[in-house]
């Protein structure tokens, strides 16, 4: 009888650990269906990001996002462009999650709207050069301070009174809310300028530079990113726009690539961002498209315009 009664226990025994086994399995089941991988790694990556605005980092957050995408299948993310203004708009309205600009959102929002810029982070992931451009034929090869003053607010009309070709210029303008107009007013000309009679406004800086190429007398401006034998690049003061003349603080029509979330990002977002600074983007993509790693810059500018060692 006691030996039977034993049995009868360990059969029980038995029948209660499979029982609980198979309820740890349905446990540890149902956890990885709710986002963990089977080797315990971490949720996977899902959601939309709609990042708008600055046409010069454009190239950039487009290349990369596809990079991002390939990795992370789960994530969407859309590229467009409409200029700095756009874009820090949009992004402090929560239209988008990342508002892509040139400038710091303290130089677009002021007085009245200074709060706005208040609830915005400031993502950093690279710094652009703009240089002047004019069309192949116009004969300048380098333009004074002075001179591109005196082009962009009309008191020098004609490419012969600054050392050209006896031809009528032509500008090629960003709209007002475009940070590249804002960086290069700022950093090249050192004053803000109207709309002349007779000039040209695109928002597109490939638009810029396609009118560029083809306007007989044209001048413009565009990031170093944009820049092929299709127009002529014009130094600045004998300076050429080059990394080297950037970093080193010698050139100084530069500003930072600002990527603006509205508060802290969602992790897709944030992930996004993060993958931005990374070595594998910062030393290819970014100086691939001509940007300007930010860890390689000898000088730092502030909002102010002050620059630093």
């Amino acid at each position: 009888m006691k030996k039977m009664l034993l049995l009868v226990v360990a059969v029980m025994l038995t029948i209660g650990l499979a029982a609980c086994g198979s309820s740890n399995n349905a446990n540890n089941s149902t956890n990885q269906g709710a986002g963990e991988t089977n080797n315990g790694g971490a949720e996977e990556l899902s959601g939309s990001i709609l990042a708008v605005g600055s046409t010069a980092l454009q190239p950039l957050v487009d290349q990369v996002s596809k990079k991002f995408m390939e990795t992370n299948p789960g994530v969407t993310i859309q590229v467009q462009g409409g200029g700095s203004g756009t874009g820090l708009t949009q992004v402090a309205g929560g239209q988008a999650q990342i508002g892509n600009s040139d400038i710091f959102a303290e130089e677009k929002f002021k007085d009245a709207d200074a709060a706005l810029a208040e609830g915005l982070v400031d993502h950093q992931v690279a710094v652009v050069a703009m240089s002047t451009v004019v069309n192949k034929d116009v004969g300048i090869d380098s333009l004074t301070k002075q001179q591109l003053v005196d082009i962009f607010t009309g008191k020098v009309t004609n490419w012969k009174d600054v050392g050209g070709v006896d031809e009528k210029i032509t500008i090629i303008n960003r709209p007002s809310s475009s940070g590249t107009r804002k960086t290069f007013e700022t950093y090249a000309l050192g004053t803000k300028t109207e709309d002349l009679q007779g000039s040209i406004q695109e928002d597109s800086s490939g638009t810029v530079k396609k009118l560029v190429g083809e306007t007989p007398g044209a001048i413009g401006y565009l990031a170093l990113s944009y820049l092929d034998d299709s127009v002529k690049t014009v130094k600045y003061d004998g300076v050429e726009a080059s990394e080297a003349t950037v970093i080193d603080g010698s050139y100084p029509v530069w500003a930072y690539e600002h990527m603006y979330t509205k508060g802290e990002p969602d992790a897709a977002t944030a992930a996004f961002l993060a993958y931005m600074l990374t070595d594998e983007v910062q030393n290819a993509d970014v100086t691939e498209l001509g940007y300007i790693p930010v860890n390689k810059m000898q000088v730092k500018r502030d909002v102010d315009g002050n620059v630093t060692k």
